[in-house]
């Protein structure tokens, strides 16, 4: 769950990060085998992050006062795409990232008897989560703790489908290389229920937006593309809701979103489908990802 400070003024705005580094306090540090997990408070808001004084983004948030409210743009928009795009309440869901908790719990809110597994590489950040962002499971919500793609594999050979599944895996720079490629889409998409829908959280602007785009359509055609801070992708194989099926959705969901400070219509009229991308940009497949070089 993040949003990242290195790549637009925007962002900035967005994540309310431009105050001076001397007035967060560090609450919690350590090691993992990974990464720096570190939390901060600063301004009323509790923040996980990766790198020291949240210099790129913040993984996940919440507000001291409101912790049900969210406090990163783009959960609003991941809402969107997990429940307006689906035909009916999701009934399965997996989620590739975990962060602070913040999706998962909002959704076993919402979809009281939905399944929802989640998978997160790094125990340092389910317990993160669980001490310091009230992340809980419960029978029919789970963390697994494996890489992400690996899950998806297993999954595929167990013959598990999802309803709806949100990837939302980030390092402390972006999103792991083998989370990116065509063939890794192509499993996740393999997972998908029929009628299943796809959410991917992006970034907005970077040097990989042209090759993610392309390789986002290379597996799922036509994609609805959600933009403020981050780029949210929200894909479904059989077929896209139109804006009336949308806007149906979103208000069976608009009173119980608005406890989570999310307006329905501000989402909605951020679905669209046209392209920003160049076309010919390079699919990204497992033989060709050079993520880390592209994205600097």
């Amino acid at each position: 769950m993040k949003n990242f400070a290195r790549l637009l003024p925007l962002v900035l705005l967005t994540m309310g990060s431009a105050g001076p580094a001397l007035a967060q306090k560090l609450i919690h540090s350590e090691r993992s085998m990974y990464r720096d997990v570190l939390v901060y408070e600063e301004r009323g808001e509790r923040c996980m992050c990766f790198t020291r004084e949240c210099r790129i983004g913040r993984q996940s948030c919440i507000y001291l006062a409101r912790p049900r409210e969210f406090a990163l743009s783009y959960t609003h928009m991941v809402m969107g795409g997990l429940l307006f795009a689906t035909s009916a309440p999701p009934k399965t869901l997996l989620i590739v990232g975990l962060g602070g908790g913040t999706l998962p719990t909002a959704l076993r809110e919402v979809l009281p008897d939905a399944v929802i597994d989640t998978v997160e590489i790094d125990p340092a950040v389910t317990g993160v989560a669980r001490r310091f962002f009230g992340f809980k499971e419960d029978p029919k919500m789970k963390v697994y703790e494996m890489d992400g793609r690996v899950y998806v594999k297993r999954a595929i050979r167990e013959g598990k489908k999802y309803d709806a599944i949100l990837l939302d895996a980030f390092d402390h720079e972006y999103i792991p290389e083998h989370l990116l490629t065509k063939e890794f889409l192509t499993e996740v998409k393999s997972l998908l229920a029929p009628g299943g829908v796809l959410v991917g959280n992006t970034f907005s602007s970077s040097r990989l937006y042209d090759h993610e785009s392309t390789t986002y359509a290379a597996v799922f055609g036509t994609f609805y593309n959600l933009k403020a801070a981050n780029r949210v992708i929200v894909a479904k194989p059989a077929g896209l809701p139109t804006m009336e099926q949308l806007r149906a959705r979103a208000m069976e969901y608009e009173l119980a979103l608005r406890g989570f400070g999310v307006d329905v219509n501000t989402v909605l009229g951020m679905f669209n489908t046209r392209q920003d991308w160049n076309p010919n940009a390079r699919v990204l497949t497992d033989q060709y990802s050079p993520a880390n070089l592209l994205n600097h």
